[in-house]
This record gives structure tokens, C-alpha cells and sequence, in this order.
């Protein structure tokens, strides 16, 4: 029998490996499905329309990863919230969250949909578009725009629900959307049966009904199961927004949507120098990060996994656990990256054939690459897990600094410096320098233990006054619950927390950084980083 207080997506309670595994496995199942969908789209698109359809879309896939950066912060500290409010069993402050961030969210989205349907032509001459693609590229550009703003509700319903513990219902959705993605396709490119032949705008026209349909199914599941983080009846007041929340998800969620920045920057960096040794290498390394976007994809759904768990934990004041599950995570990744690294060393050049089949001395190059540089996704599932469960508490600076100076002050410098001596070596050797730095000095904070003293929410509200939990708790009651949510050093703890938070002998969803290029130009979400 559960304990009496045990919930649906309770993460506080359980064995840790076993519940962790769980819940990241249909995290890991969205994450392939969006790569999958990106590329059979691809294969469409190419495959009706041409070459210069097929540029034109990852022409306007770029804008899209860029725009969606924009607010991936905003929806991580819309998680985290709801995670700590869920894990002290305070779902009046999960639901304030979910109105707030919901309004939040669509305002923001409708304004780049509008500026960004006006503005097309103009973000994709700025981006030096190939002429023959540019009309195309504009024509897919706008209908995403279009969709933008039902991507990003979609994006947050399914975060926030993780955040609440539940990482199956995304899923499911998830492919849905997909399934109707990929069957739209087709049908609207050519115009088959009743449906007008759209070409390119068909193929952007396909995601944004997808997403449509998903989103509707989504929210009825919702109420038709009475969820808890449903806004039914009163609960509807929390759409205005907070103004207290608010400053919280926007200064918490700006440094993690600063990573995106850096990782972007960096990427283009990176391609430029790539670019330096000829087609030939360029290619060949477009080829390795294909497939490393796949070997990378353990990691990043162990790291959401591990920031949901640990957000929960530590809102239940369970610090024992938190560590616990940072060890469980460090341990999945060892193994399952470690695993997919095994693979990817053994299939290497029959894989890397199967992209170059024409051109052997390119698939030599691309098997070079990959030797030296996809071990490195080992070290940077570590630094995942460390980053995921620093940023549950809401320490959300540390990650940023520590993957600004492994990118800004260690990879990129240790490229140039020795491309001169090493050639294009030099550039697969900094992810290798770059990852073991990121490892270091997330390894270093962590065990510092800074992160714990770490709030989302002040202990008060701005009126001074320890605000009202929503369970009818003695305001002194309230007061306890919130600073065991936001430990502070010499503040009363949680009669559950232990007297001294333990923490792992070492601690993202996050992208750190480190090791080579892992996110497909074509993926709609920005779900990989640039390694």
C-alpha cells in the first residue's frame, strides 16, 4: 500500500533507480521521436520538391530553433516551480504557475508570430538564404510562424506535466503530433484527395495541424481526467498574470535561455572553422553529428528525468533523496551513454556509408572525427545529471558561467590556437578539452554544495507577509513549508528534511558544454546542444 499521502506523479517517494528509469524512458521516446520526425520530413521534402525546398526549410528551421530558445527558459523555470510546489503537495502555487506561465507564454508567442510573418522576408535575407531558396523559405517560414504560438503552448503543457511527474501523457501526445506531422505531409505537399497542392507551405501547414489536433486532444485528457494542475472555476483568475511569479520564471529562466545563445553562437563558430578544410571535412563532419544526435539523446532525457525528480525532492524538503537521485542519474548515463558511444565506435564506417556512399575518402574523415570525439558524450552526461540537479533548486547562474567559459575561454581558443600544428584535429580535440573543463568545474560547485542555499521564490511575498499556502495551513505553518522549499543557511528546516542536507561525493537538461556538434539543423525543437 502507498503511503497515505502518495499522489499520481509523486517523485518523493519509491526506489530511486527504478522510478528515475521509468520516467525517463518516455522522455528519451520524445526526444527520438522529434529527431525521426524532423527527418522523415526532410526525406519529403527533398524527396517532392527538390534541393532548394530542402535548404529553404533549414533555412527557416534555424529561425525556428532561435525563436524557440527564446522561451525554452521560460518553460524550465515554469518546471522547476511546478516541481517544488508539487513535491511540498502545494498544487494552489503549481496552478498560480501554470495561469501565469500559460499567458506568459501566448502573449509572447503571438507577438513573434505577428513581428515574425511581417519581418520573414527580412530575417531571411539577414541570414544569406540562397536566392533559388528564398522564395520557398519564405513560404514555409510564415505558416510556421503561424504555428509558433501553438508550438510553444504544446511545449510548456508537456514540461509543466513532467515537472507535475508525469512523463507518459507527453509522450503519447508527442506521437500523436508526430504520426499526424508525418501523414499531413504528403498529403498536402502533393494535394492528394480533397487537399489543395500546397508544395513547401503544405509541409509547414502539416506541423502546425499536428500540433493543433495534439494540443486540443491534450487539454481534454486534462479535464476529462480532472488534473490537478487544471484551471477549472475560480482557478481561472490565475491566467492573469502574477506579478511575483512572473519576475521569478523570467529571472530564472533567462540564464537558461542564454545557454541557448551560447550554444548557438558557438555552433556557427565552430561550423565556420569547419568550413575552413573544405567541403569534403565539412561534410563529413555534418555527417558525424547526424548520428551523434542520437548517441547524445540518453543524456538529455536522464538530465530532464533527474530536474524533475530533484525539483520535487527538494520542494519535499527530502535532500537525502535529491543526492540519491543524482547518483542513480550519474550511473544511467554511464551505462546508457556509455552503451550507445560502444555502438556508434563498432557500426562507425558502415554508418557513415550509408550518408557518403560515393565519396570513401570522406567516410574516412567522418570515421576520424567520430573516434576522436564521441567518447566525449560520456563525460558530458555527467555534466547533465550535475547541472539538471543544481538547477531544480533554482541556481540557475552556475550552469551558464560554466558553460560560457568552456565554449568562450576553453574550446574555441584551443581550436584556433592549435589548428596551425594540428590542423582539423585541433577542432575535434577541443570538444574532448572543452568537455573535461565543463565536467571539472560542475563537478567542483556541485560538491561545494552553493546550490542548496538556492531559492525560487522568496521566503516572503512582497507584502512582507509569508503568503497563504492555499491548504488552509496556520500562517506559521506556511512560513515552514516555503523555507523547507528555499533552504537557507540558519533557517528552520522541514521536519521530513534531514539536519544536514547530505549531498553526493560529485551533479541538466541543460546543454553544457564540451564535446562535439549533436543538434540537427532540422529538429524543430531545441532539444540537443551544439557539442
Amino acid at each position: 500500500m502507498p503511503p497515505p499521502h502518495h499522489r499520481a506523479g509523486d517523485l518523493t517517494e519509491g526506489p530511486i533507480a527504478r522510478t528515475l528509469a521509468v520516467f525517463a524512458l518516455p522522455v528519451l521516446g520524445t526526444n527520438v521521436l522529434q529527431s525521426l520526425s524532423a527527418s522523415i520530413n526532410a526525406v519529403w521534402v527533398g524527396r517532392f520538391l527538390g534541393e532548394a525546398a530542402l535548404a529553404a526549410t533549414s533555412n527557416a528551421n534555424l529561425v525556428l530553433f532561435l525563436l524557440l530558445g527564446t522561451v525554452f527558459g521560460i518553460g524550465m523555470a515554469a518546471t522547476i516551480l511546478v516541481g517544488q510546489a508539487y513535491g511540498r503537495d502545494d498544487e494552489v502555487l503549481a496552478r498560480r504557475v501554470v495561469g501565469t506561465s500559460l499567458t506568459f507564454f501566448f502573449a509572447i508567442s503571438v507577438i513573434f508570430a505577428v513581428g515574425g510573418w511581417l519581418g520573414t522576408d527580412a530575417i531571411l535575407s539577414l541570414m544569406g538564404t540562397p536566392h533559388d531558396a528564398l522564395p520557398l523559405a519564405g513560404a514555409y517560414l510564415r505558416v510556421i510562424f503561424l504555428a509558433l504560438p501553438l508550438m510553444n503552448f504544446s511545449a510548456l503543457l508537456m514540461t509543466i506535466l513532467r515537472g507535475a511527474g508525469d512523463s507518459t501523457t507527453p509522450f503519447q501526445f508527442m506521437g500523436l503530433s508526430v504520426v499526424l506531422d508525418l501523414a499531413f505531409n504528403p498529403v498536402l505537399i502533393l494535394g492528394l484527395g480533397p487537399f489543395p497542392e500546397m508544395g513547401i507551405a503544405g509541409a509547414a501547414m502539416a506541423t502546425l495541424i499536428s500540433q493543433a489536433i495534439a494540443l486540443v486532444a491534450l487539454l481534454i485528457l486534462l479535464y476529462v481526467r480532472k488534473h490537478p494542475l487544471r484551471l477549472v472555476g475560480p482557478d481561472l483568475a490565475y491566467l492573469k498574470p502574477d506579478p511575483v511569479l512572473l519576475r521569478t520564471l523570467v529571472a530564472k529562466g533567462l540564464p537558461m535561455g542564454l545557454q541557448m545563445i551560447v550554444i548557438s553562437a558557438s555552433a556557427l563558430v565552430v561550423m565556420s572553422l569547419v568550413n575552413s578544410f573544405g567541403s569534403r571535412t565539412a561534410a563529413a563532419y555534418g555527417v558525424a553529428a547526424q548520428l551523434w544526435t542520437y548517441v547524445q539523446m540518453p543524456a538529455l532525457a536522464i538530465g530532464a528525468a533527474v530536474s524533475s525528480m530533484a525539483a520535487q525532492n527538494v520542494g519535499a524538503g527530502r535532500w537525502d533523496r535529491v543526492a540519491r537521485v543524482t547518483r542513480a542519474g550519474i550511473g544511467f548515463n554511464l551505462l546508457l551513454t556509455g552503451t550507445m558511444v560502444a555502438v556508434l565506435y563498432a557500426v562507425a564506417g558502415p554508418a557513415m556509408s550509408l550518408f557518403l556512399p560515393t565519396d570513401p575518402q570522406a567516410v574516412a574523415i567522418a570515421v576520424h572525427i567520430n573516434a576522436l570525439a564521441v567518447w566525449t558524450f560520456i563525460p558530458f552526461g555527467v555534466t547533465i545529471v550535475l547541472f539538471a540537479t543544481v538547477r531544480a533548486t533554482g541556481d540557475v547562474w552556475p550552469p551558464l558561467v560554466i558553460l560560457a567559459l568552456s565554449i568562450i575561454l576553453v574550446r574555441i581558443p584551443f581550436a584556433y590556437l592549435l589548428e596551425p600544428v594540428w590542423g582539423a584535429d585541433a577542432v575535434w580535440w577541443s570538444f574532448a578539452f572543452g568537455s573535461a573543463v565543463a565536467l571539472a568545474l560542475s563537478a567542483a560547485y556541485y560538491k561545494a554544495g552553493r546550490w542548496k542555499q538556492a531559492r525560487m521564490l522568496d521566503d516572503r511575498s512582497p507584502g512582507g507577509e509569508a503568503p497563504d499556502t492555499g491548504h488552509g495551513l496556520p500562517r506559521e505553518r506556511a512560513v515552514v513549508t516555503r523555507t523547507a522549499l528555499n533552504p537557507v543557511v540558519g533557517a528552520p528546516e522541514s521536519p521530513t528534511a534531514p539536519a544536514s542536507p547530505p549531498g553526493p561525493r560529485s551533479g541538466s537538461d541543460s546543454p553544457p558544454s564540451g564535446g562535439p556538434a549533436g543538434s540537427s539543423a532540422a529538429s524543430r525543437t531545441p532539444a540537443g546542444p551544439d557539442r
